[in-house]
């Protein structure tokens, strides 16, 4: 599971243009869990059929998604507004959508409809009675007791949890990055647009090598050297105003978040180019972010010890973090289609 970082977001500046701006610039990272969030363990999760406290959910040592990572799944967010005490679901369907296509990709059956799957997702987030921003995982799983390496002739299953989640990275101070030496994984050898459980071992590579080398983040390369995404975001540079994101066929994963991004600039009268990128050409980038349910959107001020533009947070990003965040909880009623509300029990 992603762990969420723990550090609070600065106060707004009181030299903000408006005060409309320094309640958005303050209130635009997901905030911590409070003290009294529940105990995970007492969480409600759906497993295999049944709502069941977390405590309940387990499975065997033998199951094949344990050994073997068989398995998909998505990364999901809600956001909670204090204003409103509302709690929104974000892009819902686009997720589950892309999870079915995982599952067909994973040689999985009988798995629930796009409809089906939302509502199960909606009632184990409104079961837990959140008010505070969540992270929703479902998962489906390889879920026979078998030895032996293989997609076929096996059971799957689903879980879906629900547990209360902030910053995955900071995304008011601006991240520094360095180019990994593990190159993503290949179309033909790992499928990167299916959410495969046992895929993240790459991503997991480059972002402990990211880490302990003292950087917030990884960029990865595809095989041939063109710039694919972060460990586990995808990205997107300026240069000379236009926004720049590598295509689907240079291995990267089809982000949702990428995917609305496109639309958010778009609106703002920002170019959108999709094109493959070269190592070097981040070097001389104006700008560049990530973006992803996780790292929600993240502006880079530094890669490889040398500072992306002026190495502090740019026009372009700061707008569409803004933007996003004010977007996802419900602020913007141009973006209410991203949003499912979540009704409380």
């Amino acid at each position: 599971m992603l762990t969420q970082k723990t550090s609070q977001a600065p106060a707004a500046s009181p030299t903000a243009a408006s005060a409309t701006e320094e309640t958005s610039a303050a209130e635009a990272p997901a905030t911590t869990a409070p003290a009294g969030s529940p105990d995970m363990d007492s969480l409600i999760c759906y497993f295999e059929g049944d709502f069941v406290a977390m405590r309940d959910a387990k499975v065997s040592i033998m199951t094949h998604a344990f050994m073997y990572g068989t398995a998909t799944f998505e990364g999901i967010r809600a956001y909670w507004n204090p204003e409103q005490g509302k709690l929104y679901g974000l892009k819902l369907r686009e997720h589950v959508e892309r999870l079915r296509q995982s599952c067909r990709i994973m040689l999985m059956t009988n798995v629930p409809s796009t409809d089906e799957l939302t509502g199960l997702i909606v009632e184990t987030i409104r079961r837990n009675k959140f008010r505070e921003d969540v992270y929703v995982r479902p998962s489906f799983y390889k879920s026979t007791k078998a030895i032996g390496v293989r997609l076929h002739h096996l059971d799957n299953e689903l879980y879906i949890i629900t547990v209360p989640f902030g910053n995955y990275i900071d995304t008011e101070a601006g991240v520094r990055v360095m180019s990994s030496s593990w190159r993503r994984n290949a179309d033909e050898a790992l499928p990167a647009r299916g959410k495969i459980v046992g895929g993240y071992v790459n991503m997991a590579f480059q972002k402990s090598e990211a880490e302990l080398n003292g950087f917030d983040e990884a960029i990865v390369l595809t095989a041939d050297g063109h710039v694919n995404e972060a460990s586990a975001a995808n990205l997107y540079m300026v240069r000379d105003g236009v926004a720049i994101t590598p295509p689907v066929t240079d291995d990267i994963l089809e982000g949702v978040t990428r995917k609305a991004m496109i639309e958010l600039l778009k609106n703002e009268g920002i170019p959108v180019e999709v094109r493959s990128i070269d190592r070097s050409e981040l070097y001389i980038a104006d700008e560049m972010f990530l973006c992803g349910t996780g790292v929600q959107i993240s502006p880079v001020v530094e890669i490889d010890h040398r500072p992306i533009g002026t190495g502090a947070i740019g026009p372009i990003g700061r707008l569409v973090r803004d933007r996003y965040f004010d977007a996802v909880r419900g602020r913007l009623p141009a973006y209410r289609h991203w949003l499912t509300e979540i009704e409380p029990a």
